[in-house]
């Protein structure tokens, strides 16, 4: 696999997280079988996806970019569906985790 397409796979992983961290919020404790099954479908293929790339990434750049992207795209979706807080700090926060996954990206070997 080239290491072009590793970063593809890893972002498309990252945003199969931000999918199932999401997910969590609407299976009730897996109590609801549509949203758990979603969940769980994209649960695995988001770490089987993670596990693709680091063939080829080092661990440690595509787990923080992996983890990066879900908690970013989590805390967005909180923000947008379910009303979690937009606050001045947390915006501020949000932007400095987007600075490091650029930074994990720009700096990769």
């Amino acid at each position: 696999m080239s290491t072009t397409y590793a970063w593809v796979i890893l972002t498309i992983a990252g945003l199969l997280e931000v999918c199932w961290a999401i997910g969590l919020k609407y299976t009730q404790g897996f109590t609801k079988l549509i949203p758990s099954i979603f969940t769980l479908i994209c649960l695995a293929l988001s770490m089987y996806l993670l596990s693709k790339a680091a063939q080829v990434l080092p661990i440690g750049t595509a787990y923080g970019i992996w983890v990066g992207i879900g908690a970013l795209g989590a805390s967005i979706f909180g923000i947008l569906l379910l009303n979690e807080s937009a606050s001045p700090a947390r915006i501020a926060f949000l932007l400095l985790l987007l600075v490091s996954i650029v930074g994990l990206k720009l700096t990769a070997k």
